[in-house]
């Protein structure tokens, strides 16, 4: 694996359940791409071999937010590229957790 992103996505709205719906809908997107990913309670984690293909997730994220309603979003975003590869995975870093 060459690069992670962990991506939460906030939507700027006005109910728990408004925010819960799209957050989602974004996570419904993030499967439907295929890599292998992560949903913490802040955040959701995505890893992959073409850090293009993930920051193209990251910006899709943010679209897919407001086009299920939100106003406007903010996203905070965490990027782990090593183009050599050799990355730790999410079951790497989480497995003994879990």
């Amino acid at each position: 694996m060459k690069a992670s992103v962990a991506i939460q996505v906030l939507p700027k709205v006005d109910s728990t359940e408004e925010t819960l719906r799209i957050v989602d809908t974004v996570i419904d997107y993030i499967r439907s791409t295929g890599l292998t990913y992560y949903v913490g309670p802040f955040e959701t984690t995505i890893e992959g071999e073409d850090y293009r293909e993930l920051m193209e997730i990251v910006v899709r994220c943010q679209e897919i937010a407001v086009e299920a309603g939100a106003p406007s979003v903010s996203a905070y975003v965490k990027i782990a590229y090593r183009p050599g590869g050799d990355l730790l995975t999410i079951d790497e870093k989480t497995a003994k957790f879990h």
